[in-house]
Formats: C-alpha cells, structure tokens, sequence
C-alpha cells in the first residue's frame, strides 16, 4: 500500500503545468441608468482571455497570470474602456468596478479596489506558501465539495491529521492534548472536563472561513504544543448582500427506524438543556457529613425530593435533521462601511449501537474472559449555534472587527448493559441514564491598523465562557447468580460508589479573559518583494474554572427482597425509599475531592524578524518567553498546586526558494506540554462506557518539546502542491496515560514519563486536470497524503503517580508494565485520498478515503495488556447540482463500508495486535450515514468591496 501510494505521488508530477495565477471579478454598469450591462465584452491586452458580463451587469475571469495587465471593456454603442495597470496578484482577486457611458460623453475614473480572497483553496495554498513556519490547511472551498459538516470531519482532510471519538483532532499521531486550538487568533480552552482536548465537532463547516494548522513553532505562536497549533477562522465579511437556507435530513443504517429505549430530560432537552427537577433541591445539606449523620428516615425525606425519573421509555428514532440560517449585509455609511455575516445552526441527530464489551483474564488463553457484556446504546445530540460578526471599515488603514460564537449542545445517552461476571459466576444487569449539557461561548473585538505602508498593528480583547453540567446521572446495577432462574436484584453496596446504584451531579464554570497585540515593521523599501521584516508582541490569558461534584447512593435497610427486584421504573420509587426496615434511604458518596477551583495566569511576549539573506534564501529568527502561573485547590488543601513557570522558547524557520514554484523549508523550535486542570486534580471519574475509574495527578509537570522539521514544497499552478516533511520531536517529562496496578477494575491517572521521540515523513499531493484534453477530465481534482510516524516513550524504572488509596506515591513499574512502549494515540500511518469533480453546469461530486494504521488507544500493565485502536477505512461519497442559481441539492453518503470500531487487546504483550493473538474489548458499527440536503438563496446583489 506505502509503495503503491508513494509511486502514485510521483506519477502526479508529470501532470503538472508550470504557472501563477490570481481572479479579476466586478461589474459594468451603465454611467446613466447605473443598471448593469448585460453582455459587455471584458478582455485583458495581449492574451486572449476574456469574459462578457452575466444579466446583472457582473463578469468574472479566472486563471489569469500575476502581473500587471491592460483591461478592455466594450459594448456596441458605448464607448470603450481603457483601464491601464490592472494589477494581478498571485492567489488574490483584483476587483474592477466601472461604467460605460454612449458615445460623446465623458466617463468618470474607475474604481480599482484589491480585495484578499482567504476562502479559496488557491488562497489557501498562497497563504501557506508565504507563511515562514511549515504549514497545512483547508479552505471553505474543499470543505464545501466535501459536504463535511463541521470542522472534526473536514481537518481530517489535511495531511498528518487523525480524529479520535469523531472530534478531537490528533496532529502527526500525537494525542490532543499536544496541540493549542485558536478560533479567530484567541486560544480557546479545553472543551472536556477529563482530558486537555477541543471538541472539534463545536464549529460547523457552513461558518468556517478556514482551518490553517501550523507544525512548526514561531516566536509570534503559542509555545504549549508539540503537535500543531490549529487555527480556525470564522467567516469574516460577506463578499455580497445574500440570505440562504439550508436543510438537511440524515438516515442513519441500523438507527433511523429502529426502536431503541431512551429516559425523559424535560421538554427543553431539544435545546440542549434540561428541567429543573433534576437539581439538587436547595435543602440539600452543603455537605456529605451533615447529609449521613442524619437518621434513615430524613435522608430518605430528602431523596423522596428527587423525581422518579427512572423508568425507560420506547421510542422509534426519527431521521437526523440540521437547519442552516445565513445572512450577510454590507452598509455603505458615507466613507465607513459596516458588514455583517450571521450564522444560525441547528441540529438534532441520534446514534443506536450495539456494543460488545468485554474483560480477560491474564491466563494463558485468548478466550479466558473475566466478564462479558454487551451494550444497548442510544444517544441524542442537539445543538444549537449562533456566529455573529460585525465589520467596520472606517478606511482603507484601519478596520474594526467584532466576533461572536455561541454553541449550545446537549447529549441525551441510555446505556443499558447485559453481562455476566465469570470469575463470581454473576449475571449482572445495568442501566445508565446520561445527560450532558454544555455552553460555550467566546467573543472578541480585534482592530487592525496600517499605520503606513511599512508599519502594521493589530489587536485583540476576548471573552469566553465554558459551562458543562452532567444533571443526575442515574446508573443503577441489578445482579443475580449466573445460570439461575432467580430475579435480579438492585446492587447496593453499603459504601456508595458511583460503580454501583446512584444519582451523580457535575457543573463547570470556566472563564477566559484574553488580550493580545502584535507589531509588524518592513525594513528598507516596503515595496521590495521580500524585504527585511520585525515582528514583536504580547498575549495575556486569565483562566478561572470552579468544578464540583455530588454522588448520592441508596441505603439498604434490612430485607429489601421484595423492593430489590423490581423493576427500573419502581424500584426507587418514593415508597420503596421510605427510610424504615425493607425499604431505602439514602447517603452521599461525595468527597471532599469530588470539588476543586483553579486559576491560570498566562502570559508570554515575542520578538522575531526576517532576514533576507539573498533573494533566494531567508531566515526568521524568534524569541518568545511565556510565564505561566498555575494553581489549584479542594476542600483538603486550598494551595494543592501552586507553579510559576518562566519558559524561554526559541524558534528558527530557513527558506530557500529554488525557483519561483519550489521551496526548501527547515524549522526549529523548543516548546512545552502542560497539565489541564483535570489532569492535575484529585478527582476519580468513573467512565460508565470503559468501565473505568480516572484519577488526576497533582505532581505533573510541564513536558519540554525540541522539535525539528524539514520541507520541500512545489507549486506548479493555482491549487496545486506536491511536498515532502520529514520531523523529529524529543520530548523530556512527556504526559501520558498511566494504568494504576491494582487486581479488580481499570483506574487510569496521568504521569509525567522520563523520555519520548517521534519522528516520521508526511506526503502531500494537489493535481488539477485542467489542462486535460477530456472534457471531462478537467473538471477533476486530485487531492492525497500519506504520513509515515514511529515513536518511542520511556517511562524510566519509577513513576509519581496516585495509588489504589488516592495518595500519590513513588511506584516501582519494574516488572510492572512496558518501561518502553510506542506513544499514546501515536499511529504509524496515515492516509487521506479524495477525488473531486465540478463542472460549469452546477455539479460537484467527490469520492473520499480515510484510514489510520493501529494506536494505543489505554496504555496496559502486568494485569491488564495495552489496548489499541484497530484501523478502519472510511469511504465518502457525496454529489450536488445547483438550479437557477438559487437552489442548491446535495446528497452524501458518509462511511460507506461501515466497518467496525474495535479495541482489541494485545494478549501477547508483543507490542502487535496479530491474527489469533488479539482479545476484543470493544467493538461496534456507527453505521452507514446517508444526508439529503436543500439549500435555498433568497436574493443575492452582488456588491463590489
């Protein structure tokens, strides 16, 4: 497959055509009516390109060479217009906005405006070109053709990129937690409250601009990476007035249809929230000693508080519905302009999945299963999303900007798990009734100035705000001997725990106050093509995040046979919770750990510049110190973590330009890792879907990352590249997943291990047929890429970690687990291939693959054997046709092979998971994904900037 894929790579570069190229677009008017001309005649001096205007006066000529051109515009009976010095710049779109008076009168000057086309994948590819640090990205463009519907699904398009869990984004097989995330240049914070990761499945595609992620570090780059530092642009001013919507029905195989089970969250849960019975009613004492030394009888009065909500109920799932809102407005205000671009999302989507479970013993037998369990899953999302942006141009030197994104979303699961425990001999029979609800936002007001041609000066203030809330969680365990006839009966042991029968409660608040400038000063003559260039500024972050935790449990009180086997909707009932002999009561679980507050103070500034040694070869040299102070506390220790941190970064980026199409990069960068809040709080989380316990490590440290890379990059025309990265990363102190020892159940915490390397090669190729003799053949585009990723970790003889008590502690691992192991998350391939299709009578089809070769997805010890995630290929297909220029068609079918998620376990410890030789833990099938979607534009006027 490797040999094959590198072999197409250069095949590739036979098609290419040498050749640089940017857009001339705008309208003729007529001087008198200043109604558009239909049918002018617009053509550029000495070529023989051309174009005549559509029926609202506007025209458009692509692939035009970058220079300066001579414009001819002619019409029978007007007069002919000459516009000399039209200039034409590589990746951009030159703007003509003129008009044509009749013979024997005179014309005004023209208008000539350029305006940045950011959006294209020609943009994109320029951009990336100019940027000093190595780079990949995607545009709104091929996200469009992809029909991908927001940003998880569409960066995985980009070379070196995998996703975990259909949203958190892995670059060059690194776990989520090495990459910084910035939405419109602010860094946002971790979406989940267990792991440092952004869910990137939060932005939709339809308000994406474009995603750029950075691979290399820079002095003007946060300096807490190793993976990438991804950048997600918003949309930013409409290039015209226009009014759109969307929608979109999806059919799910195996889940639209089918009957499934599900529990009741209010009737707000299609907003994303719940009803306001499932608090913890303000009566509740503050805490869990003045809750238990109670008598039975009133704590059981206060758990008849709590609705009985238990009871399932049977539903048929309905097909998946999202609904798109667009709107753009651009408002000439004397010489101000304002623009606005709104964006209005909503989707509801469901997933029905069987799911086998299963644990083993450390036998010598594959087959040696400790417990055996399948799942019964259904799971609603909802979300609701809102982007409002606002644009003020007060002139040409200074622009103001105002962004705000708003998501919404809610998650209603029902797990219900049959199984059996072979090492007791018990059935066991299990419910979970989830609801998460979560609420982010983030808004920023930015300004940007020209001072003069030489000077440039932006800034930027922000706002975000991260709330989760996990409201009564309901999981509640029935148990009986295996092959009996006996009834289940409720599990209630007399210490709860959240493993067994229980109602569990999470909120988190967590705020982000941003402030950033940057500087950039030409040297010499700022009209030179590449001139000497200084770059200096600041970003500070203030992070504040408060995170508590309740658990309560059911009491047993003498006999409760008769109450014990009932059923889940009457189980616990407010009769059968009494608080006197043969009933319930209740206690709560909760420790002074289940709470914690935290604060992180940011800081960092740079400095770098350009230096232009020839006018082939360059070199950008920074300097970037970041002073990070960190604290956190509980109900315990109020100054459990307390770390300031002063950490010095350099950075050196080499370019050398062997002509105008290619490219030599080399890169240098020191960088940092550091601990999440979770990561670092004494906080066990019980994860119902892995069976599994996880625990926060307060002695984390922060990971040191040296990172090397080198390029070379070709571009023969317009949206086209072919390239070639090889990197190698050496990591001191890397954080990674760690499995305690202990002999019943998995309980996972962080560590701080010894060493760690990867290194690898990424192949990327772009091909345009357009200069195909096919007709049919020019409308397709190529687009592959291929990475090749070793790695290696050494957690040393000894590691600081918590124990089965929870007290941290020095553990001797010798003999334990693997000292030395492939990286967590780390695949050793990668492979992305598409094959796009578009024509001038409004279709577009595309084909799309995707695989990742086998990860570590739970690190193993002596007792319990790692866990990888095995490769699945994933096929998309997906067709559209446009109508009358307003309506717009689309069909996709996504995962078309639907093959299974697995986790498989490697029994022999030999690092491979080989035919024979592997134990499945997990496994499902999402299933196949089929969308029809209607697109409809109300009105476009076209507006020429």
């Amino acid at each position: 497959m490797q040999r094959l894929l590198f072999t197409c790579f250069l095949t590739l570069t036979g098609f290419i055509s040498l050749a640089q190229t940017g857009i001339i677009r705008g309208k003729i008017n007529d001087a008198k009516t200043k109604e558009g001309i239909i049918g002018a005649t617009v053509r550029l001096d000495g070529t023989n390109l051309g174009t005549q205007t559509d029926a609202t006066g506007a025209f458009t000529i692509n692939n035009i060479p970058a220079g300066t051109h001579k414009v001819f515009v002619t019409y029978i009976s007007y007069q002919t217009r000459e516009i000399p010095s039209v200039r034409v710049e590589s990746g951009n779109t030159t703007v003509l906005e003129t008009e044509l008076i009749e013979e024997g009168k005179n014309l005004s000057d023209v208008v000539v405006r350029a305006a940045r086309s950011t959006n294209t994948e020609v943009a994109v590819i320029s951009e990336i070109k100019q940027f000093k640090p190595i780079a990949v990205g995607i545009s709104s463009m091929q996200i469009q053709k992809s029909q991908d519907r927001d940003a998880a699904a569409a960066i995985r398009r980009v070379p070196g990129i995998s996703i975990v869990d259909n949203r958190f984004v892995m670059v060059r097989g690194l776990s989520s937690r090495y990459n910084t995330v910035m939405v419109n240049d602010m860094i946002t914070p971790s979406s989940e409250v267990d792991v440092r990761a952004f869910s990137f499945d939060l932005i939709p595609s339809n308000i994406l601009d474009r995603m750029i992620i950075f691979k290399s570090g820079a002095a003007e780059l946060p300096g807490d990476f190793a993976g990438g530092v991804i950048k997600i642009y918003t949309k930013k001013k409409p290039d015209n007035n226009f009014t759109d919507a969307g929608f979109t029905v999806g059919y799910r195989a195996n889940t639209t249809f089918q009957s499934a089970q599900t529990h009741d969250r209010g009737d707000l849960a299609w907003l994303g929230l719940w009803d306001k019975s499932q608090q913890i009613p303000t009566s509740f004492p503050a805490t869990a000693n003045a809750f238990n030394g109670l008598n039975a009888t009133t704590r059981a009065s206060y758990a008849q508080l709590f609705p009985n909500t238990w009871g399932l109920k049977n539903m048929t799932v309905s097909p998946d519905i999202r609904f798109a809102f667009n709107m753009g407005r651009r408002i000439d205000i004397g010489d101000k302009r304002l623009s606005s671009l709104t964006s209005v999302n909503y989707s509801m989507t469901n997933q029905v999945a069987g799911i086998e479970l299963n644990t083993f013993n450390n036998g010598a037998s594959v087959n040696d299963y400790a417990e055996r369990n399948h799942d019964q899953s259904f799971q609603r999302n909802t979300r609701l999303g809102v982007l409002q942006n606002w644009t003020l141009r007060f002139n040409p030197n200074f622009t103001l900007e105002w962004k705000t994104l708003f998501n919404q979303l809610g998650n209603t699961e029902t797990v219900i798990r049959e199984g059996k425990n072979f090492s007791i001999e018990q059935d066991r029979l299990s419910y979970s009734q989830r609801f998460e609800n979560r609420s982010i936002l983030t808004s920023q007001i930015s300004g940007e100035h020209q001072i003069d041609e030489a000077t440039k000066l932006d800034w930027m203030g922000g706002f975000g705000f991260t709330g989760r809330w996990e409201p009564d969680w309901k999981r509640v365990r029935y148990i009986r001997p295996s092959n009996s006839d006996q009834p289940f009966t409720v599990s209630t042991p007399n210490d709860p725990t959240p493993q067994e029968s229980g109602r569990f409660w999470s909120t988190l608040h967590e705020y982000v106050y941003t402030g950033s400038v940057n500087f950039q000063k030409k040297l010499g003559n700022p009209a030179d093509r590449d001139p000497a260039v200084i770059r200096a500024g600041a970003y500070l972050e203030q992070k504040d995040r408060d995170f508590n935790a309740r658990f309560y449990g059911y009491q047993r009180l003498g006999n409760v046979q008769n109450v014990a086997t009932q059923g889940i909707g009457q189980v616990f009932s407010q009769q059968n919770v009494g608080g006197v002999e043969g009933t319930y009561s209740m206690l709560d679980g909760t420790k002074p750990t289940d709470a914690y507050n935290a604060t992180n103070t940011y800081a960092a500034a740079y400095v770098g510049g350009d230096i232009n040694f020839s006018p082939k070869a360059s070199l950008t040299l920074g300097f970037r110190g970041e002073y990070n102070i960190r604290k956190l506390g509980n109900m315990l220790q109020s100054a459990l973590v307390n770390q300031s941190v002063f950490s010095p970064l350099p950075s050196a980026n080499f370019t050398y330009k062997l002509n105008d199409k290619q490219n030599v990069r080399l890169a240098y960068s020191y960088t940092v890792n550091r601990p999440e809040f979770r990561e670092q709080a004494p906080f066990n989380y019980f994860d119902f879907a892995l069976n599994a316990d996880i625990r926060g490590n307060e002695t984390l440290v922060n990971a040191q990352i040296q990172n090397v890379d080198a390029k070379w990059e070709l571009y023969p025309s317009d949206g086209e590249v072919i390239s070639i990265t090889g990197f190698y990363k050496s990591f001191k102190n890397p954080i990674e997943s760690f499995l305690i020892p202990q002999v019943n159940g998995l309980a996972y915490t962080f560590i701080n291990s010894k060493s760690a390397m990867s290194y690898g090669i990424e192949l990327e190729a772009r091909k345009s047929l357009a200069n195909s003799s096919s007709e049919f053949l020019k409308n397709l585009t190529l687009v592959a890429n291929l990475s090749l990723i070793q790695s290696k970790i050494k957690l040393g003889d000894f590691v600081t970690a918590p124990g089965l008590s929870g007290v941290v502690q020095t553990i001797d691992i010798r003999g334990l687990t693997d000292t030395e192991r492939p990286m967590m998350n780390q695949s050793p391939y990668l492979i992305n291939a598409g094959v796009y299709y578009a024509d001038k009578n409004g279709w577009q089809a595309n084909i799309l693959y995707n695989v990742f070769g086998p990860r570590i997805f739970a690190v193993g010890n002596v007792d319990n054997p790692t866990i990888y995630e095995m490769p699945r290929s994933v096929v998309d297909l997906n067709v559209s046709k446009t109508f009358s220029k307003k309506w717009e068609l689309r069909l996709g079918i996504q995962d078309l092979l639907n093959q299974a998620v697995r986790l498989e376990q490697d029994f022999d410890r030999n690092g491979k998971i080989n035919g024979g030789s592997e134990q499945t833990i997990r496994s499902f099938k999402r299933g196949s994904y089929s969308t029809l979607s209607v697109v409809y534009s109300f009105g476009r006027r076209t507006i020429i900037p």
